[in-house]
């Protein structure tokens, strides 16, 4: 007689409560595990025994009778491989032994060679003098000697504007290092690649306060796009290839490298791989969160920006410094200008960038621009800006700016289109319709081919009418005095070069000359500007004439100065004679700081506080040092 299984109820006093049946969970779960394992176990014998069996039932030196068909193989092993079969280890990375018993100095000299350095701006001192021994007499490149190591930081500023090659600057130690701050903050503020090595001190005495020591990496890290003190002669090949990567890359600026004494000094007496030694080689640097970079085309953005060019009324190319980083942004400026038919304006560090003799260019605009090009710019009902980065200087008051373009927007038939390299200037100033991220050339190139041409006749005849009524204007001076006014110099300059203006390069220091070159000179060909924009450095004029001549030789290079910017570099008159740099100075003097006293005129009642120098005979203070 069968009994059905007796059930066991279970309770639990509730002082144990969850944690009672979590033990009973657990003594269950064990007893079945064991079970399990016992089970396999007696499985894995009996099959033991079976297998002994059968081989004691098989007749001692009796062979097994093969099978009467041969099993066909399977597909995979009778076909041909397809790639020669992989060795068991892969080849180690192969090393270059090329720079083993160099010193750090030779091996700046030697990586100045792989990136085809042909320049180097600077001055020597104790902490850098194991790099200037390396270099001593070198046939590879031309070094030039400024009297200052600003003066270095803006010829290498320069060259870099009128090259497009990063500008190299090698200086010293403590002061010979804080001397190149200020150019390195100008050329991250205009964009311009610029590779500065500074001597140290040596490591071992780096936080001791030693004779010229200064925390350069520190100091500079707000002023630079990257920095590195080079601790170990091993690594400095690859710092080198570094600097010049991240210079060049993206929106273009200044790096640093901090070399200690020691490091120079030292010998390598290891190989080193191939990817730390050879320039342009993926680094794997890490992505810069703020600055990512961006190679593909946003199609689905640049179709909607045509789009809404096509359909404008009222277009304006608002262009920047961005266009000219690659050779091809002029052209396809040019060709967006004229097949969509659009009104053009630049910056003052985009002058050159479009032909001002274009019957399309509104010149300069911004505070000391022309009134039609701001007058064109809160009309437009699309503004195309180029990588321009919307300036205080351009915009005025942010709240009032481009009140046509905003009320499209909102209307949906308009607005801002911004093309911008760094993502971090989208909408930091003014609000874009279109972002389109990127390198600007790139993305021009997908959007021009979308732009169909419109004649825009009423749009132009308004311009053509603010242009009539608005120029440039000015007090002529007398016949009957001796005294010129700066703007018939500079118009006089215009018209004295128009058979060169695709050979000629103009620098300027910052003031009022500074503008008056802008406004009264026809810009007509890319990298013909070289000035101080964002920062607006006084005495940039001159070194940064002599870098541009550098860079050009052929080309002639006109610095136009005022009296209180050229004062701050005159010396560096002596650097252009002494290496035979052929720039031409054209110092305006009105024996006053120009633009703080027209600020001071405007502002504060005629109160002229220290603003009136007292100059020295330029023309022999010239003569003096050999021009």
């Amino acid at each position: 007689m069968a009994f059905a299984p007796a059930r066991v109820r279970t309770t639990f006093s509730s002082s144990k409560g969850p944690s009672g049946l979590l033990s009973l969970a657990r003594q269950r779960s064990t007893v079945a595990d064991r079970a399990e394992r016992a089970s396999c176990q007696l499985e894995a014998k009996n099959r033991v025994k079976e297998y002994a069996r059968s081989i004691s039932r098989s007749a001692p030196g009796k062979a097994a009778t093969a099978p009467s068909v041969r099993p066909t193989p399977a597909p995979a092993f009778q076909q041909i491989p397809q790639n020669e079969p992989q060795p068991f280890s892969a080849p180690r990375p192969t090393l270059d032994h090329s720079l083993v018993g160099m010193s750090g100095g030779q091996i700046f000299h030697e990586m100045m060679l792989r990136h085809n350095v042909k320049h180097i701006f600077g001055y020597p001192g104790g902490a850098i003098l194991p790099v200037f021994d390396a270099i001593y007499n070198s046939k590879y490149f031309e070094f030039v000697l400024p009297r200052h190591e600003q003066g270095a930081g803006h010829m290498a500023e320069g060259y870099a504007k009128v090259s497009g090659k990063p500008g190299v600057v090698l200086v010293t130690s403590g002061p010979g290092a804080t001397n190149v701050v200020t150019p390195m903050q100008d050329a991250l503020s205009d964009g311009v690649p610029l590779v500065v090595f500074c001597g140290q001190v040596a490591t071992s005495a780096i936080g001791s306060d030693a004779f010229q020591e200064a925390d350069m990496v520190g100091i500079s890290r707000s002023c630079t796009k990257w920095n590195v003190m080079v601790k170990d002669i091993a690594e400095l090949p690859r710092r080198i290839n570094e600097a010049f990567k991240i210079a060049t890359s993206g929106r273009p600026g200044p790096v640093l490298v901090d070399l200690p004494k020691d490091v120079t000094a030292s010998i390598l007496r290891q190989p080193l791989p191939f990817k730390a030694t050879t320039p342009g080689v993926n680094l794997g640097l890490p992505e810069n969160p703020l600055s990512p970079a961006i190679d593909d085309v946003d199609m689905e953005n640049i179709k909607h920006a045509a789009q809404l060019i096509n359909q404008a009324k009222r277009p304006v190319i608002y262009a920047g410094n961005g266009v000219l980083n690659s050779t091809r942004g002029p052209e396809l400026l040019a060709r967006l200008a004229s097949e969509g038919n659009i009104p053009v304006t630049t910056t003052l560090q985009g002058l050159g960038a479009f032909d001002e003799l274009d019957e399309r260019s509104l010149h300069m605009l911004g505070m000391h621009g022309s009134a039609y090009a701001n007058l064109a710019m809160q009309n437009a009902d699309v503004i195309i800006a180029l990588g321009a980065r919307f300036d205080d200087r351009v915009t005025g008051k942010v709240d009032t700016f481009a009140p046509a373009a905003r009320a499209a927007a909102a209307q949906k038939r308009g607005g801002i289109i911004h093309f911008e390299i760094q993502p971090k200037n989208i909408n930091k100033v003014i609000d874009a319709s279109i972002p389109i991220m990127g390198d600007v050339t790139h993305n021009l190139s997908a959007l021009v081919p979308l732009i169909k041409s419109s004649p825009r006749e009423t749009w132009f005849q308004e311009i053509k009418e603010w242009k009539a009524k608005y120029p440039f204007v000015y007090d002529k001076s007398d016949p009957g005095k001796t005294r010129m006014k700066p703007q018939e110099v500079i118009k006089e300059l215009d018209a004295q070069t128009q058979d060169i203006k695709h050979d000629l390069i103009l620098s300027t220091g910052v003031g009022q000359h500074q503008m008056w070159a802008a406004q009264f000179f026809r810009w007509r060909s890319p990298r013909s500007m070289v000035t101080s924009g964002g920062l607006g450095t006084m005495g940039f004029g001159l070194p940064g004439a002599i870098g541009a001549k550098v860079a050009a030789p052929n080309k002639t290079v006109v610095d136009i100065d005022g009296d209180a910017s050229f004062s701050m570099t005159a010396m560096e008159l002596a650097t252009a004679a002494q290496f035979g740099i052929g720039v031409k100075v054209l110092v305006l003097n009105n024996e006053y700081q120009g633009m703080v006293e027209q600020w001071q005129d405007l502002f504060y009642d005629k109160r002229y506080s220290h603003t009136q120098m007292k100059n020295p005979d330029f023309v022999k203070l010239a003569q003096a040092m050999g021009a």
